[in-house]
């Protein structure tokens, strides 16, 4: 079997870039083994490239706010090809403290995006609860992020599926097991199940399990998260995204337009373990009643596990790889739903016109080692 460009991994970030190589008029394969623990469908899909921010990412930053300029676009154009819901909000995230301490790690945060030129609004408490009626009364400050929104993460993949079907990918079922190689070129993969397929181009984009099988150093490891989902049915919903540092701990809220909250995450260094835990959960629902007390009475609808592929700079690695004909798209960490845009574009635009930008440069370690 034979395809100009083979896609191996079938999460957001895979099917947006075999999406996005077949509309420019590629024959493209997708490899997918839908396997336990894909952060895909788990993510709470905040497009946060403000309040997720840390001072040794302002590199990552001017990657993650490029990618957000595209996303209505993005969203846009995929609903209008499929016909498809994907769960865009174009509503501001709230970044709230508790104590004072929290308050400080508020003020920290506030410093380092104004330094990075990021306008943020800062808010007492009492105007975080004018905002955000349903928010505790014990809040003592806030920060309002105009430009940190949030997506469906499973209404975005499902869009981005029949959108890749529609723009012709062959999407199969399976594991990849092997990279076929002549001398130092990758010419295509091999399944579980012994199938081969040749390609002209492979790209590389397997989540948490980049590193199992390239014969390379490829840094990329799993840190496990645990999000809960909770429904409130005829209750109310904050409109917002909320950020909290509660107590030393953080927890997000994020609003669905379907009623549904999802409450997230815990980070784990737990490797590819698949359970959730008591503590975990328990500690996910503690902090967001402090927060937001009304999460008490909603139902308590899932909780789920997956795996965050975090490189060591926790930046992702894109590009082109020590082995020629493979192309890399790992190790986006905890912005992979909202790097999906541009990570799409700069892929395609690698394989098809061979164009690399100094934007994405920087993601690529193997760029000048011979």
């Amino acid at each position: 079997m034979w395809a100009e460009v083979v896609v191996v991994g079938g999460g957001l970030i895979g099917t947006s870039i075999a999406r996005g190589i077949a509309s420019r008029g590629k024959q493209v394969r997708l490899i997918s083994d839908d396997r336990a623990g894909t952060a895909s469908p788990v993510a709470a899909g905040m497009l946060a490239p403000a309040t997720e921010v840390a001072p040794t990412e302002l590199g990552l930053l001017q990657l993650n706010l490029a990618s957000l300029h595209r996303y209505a676009d993005f969203a846009a154009e995929l609903a209008a090809d499929t016909g498809l819901p994907v769960g865009l909000r174009k509503t501001p995230t709230v970044s709230v403290a508790v104590d004072s301490d929290d308050v400080a790690r508020l003020d920290d945060l506030a410093e380092i995006l104004a330094g990075a030129g990021v306008d943020v609004e800062r808010t007492t408490g009492r105007q975080v609860r004018r905002r955000v009626p349903l928010i505790a009364p014990q809040i003592r400050a806030g920060l309002i992020i105009d430009q940190d929104w949030s997506v469906d993460n499973r209404l975005l993949w499902s869009a981005l599926r029949a959108g890749a079907e529609a723009a012709g990918v062959t999407r199969q079922t399976g594991t990849v097991t092997a990279l076929i190689r002549d001398d130092d070129r990758c010419t295509g993969v091999e399944l579980a199940d012994g199938s081969r397929i040749e390609a002209d181009t492979v790209v590389w984009a397997t989540g948490a399990w980049a590193g199992d099988i390239v014969g390379f150093d490829l840094p990329v490891r799993p840190v496990k998260g645990q999000i809960l989902r909770l429904k409130a049915h005829q209750l109310p919903i904050p409109e917002v995204t909320v950020r909290a540092f509660v107590h030393g701990f953080e927890v997000y809220l994020v609003p669905r337009d379907s009623g549904e909250l999802v409450i997230g995450a815990t980070s784990e260094d737990r490797g590819f373990e698949t359970m959730p835990t008591a503590g975990g959960v328990g500690d996910l629902l503690r902090d967001a009643r402090a927060v937001l007390p009304i999460t008490a009475e909603y139902e308590f609808a899932e909780v789920s596990v997956g795996f965050r592929p975090a490189s060591a700079s926790h930046s992702p690695i894109l590009g082109p790889s020590p082995l020629d004909g493979l192309i890399l798209a790992v190790g986006h960490h905890r912005n992979g739903v909202l790097l999906t845009p541009i990570t799409a574009e700069l892929i395609a635009n690698l394989v098809v016109d061979g164009a690399w930008p100094e934007l994405a440069a920087a993601f690529n370690p193997y760029q000048g080692v011979s």
